[in-house]
């Protein structure tokens, strides 16, 4: 389990040269003209994680199995979208089926690479792409009243609570602000995600720079963060091409090439815990000579739904999760020594698992 992360923005801002670096391939067609991504590319690619790497190495794991997320790179939108504009309705019906969107913008001047309204002004792209969503949000809200409306007045229960939370929402749009700016309680969270609202889903913003900009950022990122910062929200700072020509690097010449540029680790690592923690995303392990491997989950998680990850069977007849913290099992140099120091926990049904946490599950089948 990772997640669906839809990649958004405006024609030539340098979304399909992101997705090649994140899935290392040329999949994506980087070309310089509006819709070169006509069908949506969907790359799974493996969560950087290097407590993996240390955890295999002191067990001896043959393979080591990294947690995987799906990016998609999804069509340019132009103004107009969610009128059928471009490839509008194709658009919008790609990001309906991701869990977040990224927002990438452009933060760099190249008079090589056109842009589709003729400027740079990368808060302006983030209001098209924005405005175009909330549009199609209320009028698929519009259509979906007056039939809740009915049935509310039928005493449909549910009914009632799903006209509840589309007026909510609607209220916001009317507004011009997102979805997302809705809270609901807790107990109705879901049937407000399954108004499949496009404004209603989390954003992450990626600041596409220069590769002289990728350490420090420059002048169009800096707007993009503070926009982020008002609207409780993370960007991130990449220069896409860069990251795309590290892919193809070995690891030695990706090394020099970071150093060189200012940097300590690749940019697409930023952007991956940064959509981890967007969605409340952790890590927990399962460690032995056969393999070493990862689980996403998410935070607050209890051990048997951790262990419904590996298999279904895991979590309907939970007992209980021998558990090691990944420090104690680093410093006592395994399970054997974490036992021996007494770090090793038996842990119950309603333990929440912590991110980090080696654990063996047992069960009854």
């Amino acid at each position: 389990m990772g997640f669906k992360c839809g990649i958004v923005g405006l024609p030539n801002v340098g979304k399909s040269t992101l997705f090649n670096a994140l899935t290392k391939t040329a999949a994506a067609q980087a070309a310089n003209y509006p819709f070169c991504t006509i069908e949506p590319n969907v790359g799974e690619v493996a969560v950087p994680e290097p407590r993996l790497t240390a955890l295999a190495a002191i067990a001896g794991s043959k393979e080591i199995i990294p947690a995987r997320m799906n990016f998609v790179d999804i069509a340019g939108l132009v103004r107009g979208a969610s009128k059928g504009e471009g490839l509008g309705n194709q658009f919008l019906a790609n990001i309906r089926e991701c869990d977040a969107i990224t927002y990438v913008t452009r933060c760099f001047v190249d008079e090589d690479i056109t842009h589709v309204e003729g400027r740079i002004d990368p808060l302006a792209d983030l209001e098209t792409v924005e405005t175009e969503l909330m549009l199609a949000d209320l009028e698929s809200l519009e259509k979906r009243i007056p039939n809740l409306e009915k049935k509310a007045k039928q005493n449909d229960k549910d009914a009632k609570l799903t006209l509840e939370l589309c007026l909510e929402a609607k209220k916001l749009l009317d507004e011009g602000k997102p979805a997302r700016l809705y809270v609901p309680a807790k107990e109705d969270q879901k049937a407000y995600d399954m108004l499949q609202l496009l404004t209603a889903k989390p954003v992450l913003y990626v600041c596409n720079v220069d590769e002289a900009s990728a350490a420090t950022g420059n002048e169009y990122s800096a707007r993009v963060e503070t926009y982020a910062k008002a609207h409780k929200a993370t960007a991130v700072v990449i220069c896409a091409q860069m990251e795309a020509e590290l892919a193809a690097l070995e690891d030695e010449e990706a090394a020099e090439y970071l150093e060189a540029a200012g940097l300590d680790e690749p940019g697409l690592n930023k952007l991956i815990r940064s959509g981890y923690d967007l969605l409340g995303l952790q890590t927990y392990f399962t460690v032995g000579p056969k393999e070493a491997r990862a689980w996403t989950i998410h935070k607050g998680w209890t051990a048997p739904k951790s262990a419904g990850v590996i298999h279904g069977d895991f979590e309907k007849g939970f007992i209980r999760a021998e558990t090691i913290a990944y420090e104690d099992y680093v410093a006592h140099k395994g399970e054997v020594g974490a036992k021996e120091a007494g770090k090793m926990r038996l842990e119950g049904k309603d333990y929440v698992v912590k991110d980090g946490d080696v654990m063996h599950f047992r069960f009854t089948s």
